[in-house]
């Protein structure tokens, strides 16, 4: 089973720090946000990962070059201009085949265990799902049992931790270009095709400062 870690983002609200440095190797603890993920991958057993890049993605490749010392073989989908999730995703799908795959969001840090998903896939598409942070008190989908549904008005919604299996069918239909994932995830919830676990653990959208600090307590905390 492969992964991809999406890592394309411009991370215009971390900046100063994202002026000069691509999101995913800010660092966090004195580690970049990226080899966190890596780090997990690689002990969860995966070997191949694929990482797409666009805004100052040379910098990404020349950090964490073919991956050997994390113990994997890493593969790149660069984007001359941003394809956002979905096209992201869609323009790196040759690189990782026709079996379901773990998608990571680059800019999130958790300390999930991917052994969990290391499974079949019943459907389109596994979502972990995690309690609404403050900052996004709304959420995002609903869980009920173990079918992932577009969220309504009642109680229980929880929040997409950008951490899933999807399978390259979900983008049966795509053509190249930048769009969305949300989409087609709530078209495949629509037809029953969405499964899904609600995760207690520690997990942060690292999508401000104030969070980047907030990851490096609860680094600090596990030390």
């Amino acid at each position: 089973m492969k992964a991809m870690i999406l890592a394309a983002g411009k991370g215009e609200r971390m900046r100063p720090l994202t002026l000069h440095t691509p999101k995913p190797l800010v660092q966090a603890a004195g580690k970049a946000l990226i080899e966190y993920h890596l780090q997990a991958l690689a002990l969860a057993g995966f070997s191949e990962v694929v990482i797409n890049h666009a805004w100052l993605g040379e910098q990404i490749e020349a950090h964490l070059g073919d991956g050997a010392r994390f113990g994997l073989t890493l593969r790149y989908s660069p984007e001359g201009e941003p394809l956002e999730t979905g096209g992201g995703i869609f323009k790196a799908l040759p690189l990782l085949g026709e079996a379901p795959f773990v998608l990571v969001n680059g800019d999130v840090w958790t300390d999930y265990d991917f052994t969990r998903l290391r499974q079949p896939l019943a459907g389109l598409a596994h979502l972990v799902l995690v309690d609404n942070p403050g900052h996004h008190g709304g959420g995002d989908f609903r869980l009920d049992g173990q079918q992932v549904t577009d969220r309504d008005q009642m109680p229980g919604t929880l929040t997409f931790s950008g951490v899933s299996v999807l399978h390259p069918k979900l983008f049966d239909g795509c053509r190249p270009g930048a769009f969305k994932l949300a989409p087609l995830l709530r078209q495949a919830m629509a037809a029953g095709q969405v499964s899904g676990e609600h995760f207690r653990g520690r997990w942060v959208d690292v999508g401000t400062l104030e969070r980047l600090a907030e990851v490096e307590r609860l680094i600090g905390e596990r030390a």
